[in-house]
């Protein structure tokens, strides 16, 4: 039997550049976004320096803080606590974040063991932490 007599059910093989040409063809979709919205912000930002009024003074040029002229020098001193405090509350706030999917999981039919043991892990880590905060004498405000 020769190669031209098989029949009509013989397939050949297709061409993948079709394929390919349309897998780029997303990419230069995606390409031609990038590109007008850099011009669009390159645009937006040169007719705005073009159409300004640029009448520079002493007043305009002088640093401006919540209606206060500024008086001395430009560095201020922060305590380091007010730092930690917001530490710790981001802390629980990720804490509480994590427990309300775990309540959700918990409640569902044969999660419960594997997810409790998961949850004291997680809360004793917590407690960890929180336990070295007070040791150090972080939580008391002096």
């Amino acid at each position: 039997m020769r190669h031209r007599d098989r029949g009509a059910d013989v397939r050949e093989p297709t061409v993948v550049a079709a394929d390919a040409a349309d897998y780029f063809q997303t990419y230069s979709v995606v390409g031609l976004l990038a590109v007008v919205g850099v011009l669009f912000v390159a645009v937006a930002f040169g007719a705005n320096r073009l159409l300004r009024p640029v009448v520079p003074t002493p007043e305009k040029l002088l640093t401006y803080e919540c209606g206060v002229d500024p008086v001395g020098e430009g560095w201020a001193h922060t305590q380091v606590r007010y730092y930690v405090y917001a530490f710790l509350y981001v802390v629980f706030a990720v804490d509480s974040i994590f427990l309300f999917p775990w309540a959700t999981v918990f409640a569902a039919p044969g999660y419960g063991a594997t997810t409790l043991v998961e949850m004291f892990v997680f809360l004793g880590f917590l407690a960890v932490g929180l336990l070295y905060a007070y040791k150090k004498g972080v939580l008391s405000w002096t």
